[in-house]
């Protein structure tokens, strides 16, 4: 990960999974852009062309990022490394997207931050440019999180147990939906009590019910607002 806080995550590489993920071969790095920007003081930014607020990453900046830490032209791509640029107006990532990274064997990611990147850097030097919603955050750091933590999850030995993937919300067991509600004791709580279903024991019962819930949420996720 490319950045101009790399405090940040500090705390997100200290995450059980993130850990376990490291332990089992995964490589984490995460890298100051002031460290090789070729301008004076360690300045990475510029006004914008056509004048408005604020201030743009520079495209050589980033540039002599990846020159640096890859040994190479970044437009060769001669590891066929994939790299996402993080801005608002990029594809929408969702699970398939991670698991489509977590497939990769190098996978960069670039925060940007003020206005976002020369658009050049989106259009040239990445490969992707992906956006965790729509709405505007400071920054591309806790969507690099958020994209990071969701392609880690999906890497061997990450979780500890297999089985803590399977089922989750948009994984195919649940054939894209939502996950299925979950409760624990107590049963009875303040007049709401637990589904019977799930104290019954007839586990295809409740592999049933759980599927049925999971696609209710979805298709009640799909209804269109009310005007």
């Amino acid at each position: 990960m490319f950045t101009l806080f790399p405090a940040w995550f500090e705390w997100f590489l200290d995450q059980r999974h993130v850990r376990n993920a490291r332990a089992h071969g995964t490589e984490v790095s995460i890298f100051d852009l002031r460290r090789f920007t070729p301008l004076r003081a360690g300045r990475v930014d510029d006004t914008p062309y056509g004048g408005g607020a604020g201030m743009v990453i520079r495209v050589d900046v980033v540039e002599a990022a990846l020159r640096d830490v890859y040994g190479e032209d970044p437009l060769a791509r001669s590891t066929g490394r994939r790299v996402v640029a993080l801005a608002a107006g990029g594809r929408r990532f969702d699970d398939a997207a991670a698991a489509e990274l977590a497939s990769e064997e190098h996978l960069t990611l670039l925060c940007g931050r003020y206005e976002g990147f020369d658009e050049r850097v989106s259009e040239v030097l990445a490969t992707d440019t992906l956006s965790i919603g729509p709405y505007v955050l400071s920054g591309g750091e806790l969507a690099a999180m958020v994209v990071c933590d969701a392609v880690t999850r999906k890497l061997p030995g990450s979780l500890g147990h297999v089985e803590s993937a399977l089922e989750e919300s948009f994984s195919p067991a649940l054939e894209g939906a939502p996950e299925y509600p979950h409760y624990t004791r107590p049963a009875r709580w303040r007049g709401h009590e637990v589904p019977e279903i799930l104290l019954s024991g007839d586990h295809a019962r409740i592999r049933d019910w759980r599927l049925a819930q999971s696609r209710g949420r979805r298709d009640r996720t799909r209804r269109p607002h009310p005007e």
